[in-house]
């Protein structure tokens, strides 16, 4: 039989024990939030709706977030003060949206088949419209890498408000456009519907997610714009894509999906809409991330940066 003192040493103990235990188990959800990629306490926020269907989030230098709304032929504005307006009406039916460094907007403007390079005044030019003489398939998201060259998707998706109903290209493919010298290079070929693209901000790297085959890869970008080194990143397609500061590449469609740059999935940010189709960094600090997700603009502080303008 234990005698008093052997009763108090057990019980202050036990008391030890089980304070330490409280302390583990309070700090794991403080450690998991200083590991994630996510801002500690944030939540996803709805900032707008009524859209018909959002598109291509693309952020200028200040942070403000240009979209589309495709079926409504417009691209609006998200200023960093939080403001909603319109930038341009009849934008082509502009879907993918990236800046270049001198503060242009190239637009995948699908109603013609076209590559659009918009000022900031919102004065459209047409920079591509054909390959080989042929139309395109229907330019759908587009980046460009630190020395103005641009890397676009091709995939075919009938419209109802073209006049031809076949695609007049022999494949789904992605192309290179180089400003200074006008010419456009088809550089990647064997996808089945190539559609997501983005780039790391070094501009080596690249990673273009085919939808139609579930699969984004990963490609290392040559001088002369091509690529090489084609090696798959993971198992999963995209219709939008986006990279932070660590990385880290954003994959859309059920929700937000992250793989770190190893390719392993490391988050999943889960979106109330039927259907999320892409996503930039944006906001004073560019430490936000903007989602568009069918008939809706959504966000969620970050605790990482973004790397681009998408």
């Amino acid at each position: 039989m234990k005698n008093n003192l052997e009763i108090k040493s057990e019980v202050v103990r036990m008391a030890y024990v089980f304070l330490a235990a409280t302390i583990l188990v309070a700090s794991v959800p403080a450690l998991r939030a200083q590991s994630s990629i996510i801002a500690p306490g944030a939540k996803v926020e709805l900032l707008a709706g009524g859209f018909k269907f959002t598109e291509g989030p693309a952020s200028d230098k200040a942070g403000n977030v240009y979209f589309t709304d495709q079926p409504n032929d417009k691209i609006l504005i998200w200023s960093i003060e939080g403001k909603l307006s319109t930038f341009m009406e009849k934008s082509g039916r502009s879907n993918g949206l990236s800046f270049d460094s001198k503060g242009n907007l190239w637009a995948c403007a699908d109603e013609k088949n076209e590559l659009w390079r918009i000022s900031r005044s919102g004065k459209p030019e047409v920079v591509v419209k054909d390959y080989d003489g042929k139309l395109l398939n229907g330019p759908n998201d587009v980046w460009i890498r630190p020395d103005g060259g641009v890397y676009f998707t091709d995939p075919f998706y009938k419209r109802d408000y073209w006049n031809h109903q076949k695609s007049e290209q022999d494949a789904q493919c992605v192309y290179y456009f180089e400003p200074k010298k006008n010419k456009i290079v088809r550089i990647v070929s064997d996808l089945k519907q190539p559609n997501g693209i983005i780039g790391t901000r070094d501009g080596r790297i690249l990673y273009i997610a085919d939808i139609g085959g579930q699969k984004t890869y990963r490609y290392e970008i040559q001088r002369d714009g091509t690529l090489a080194n084609k090696t798959l990143f993971c198992e999963m397609g995209s219709d939008g894509m986006t990279i932070d500061s660590e990385g880290n590449v954003y994959l859309s469609g059920k929700g937000v999906t992250v793989f770190n740059p190893a390719g392993k999935k490391i988050e999943q940010i889960p979106i109330d809409a039927p259907w999320t189709a892409n996503m930039c960094f944006g906001g004073k600090d560019h430490r936000t991330l903007f989602i568009t997700a069918t008939q809706k603009l959504f966000s969620l502080h970050m605790r990482v940066k973004g790397a681009g303008s998408q």
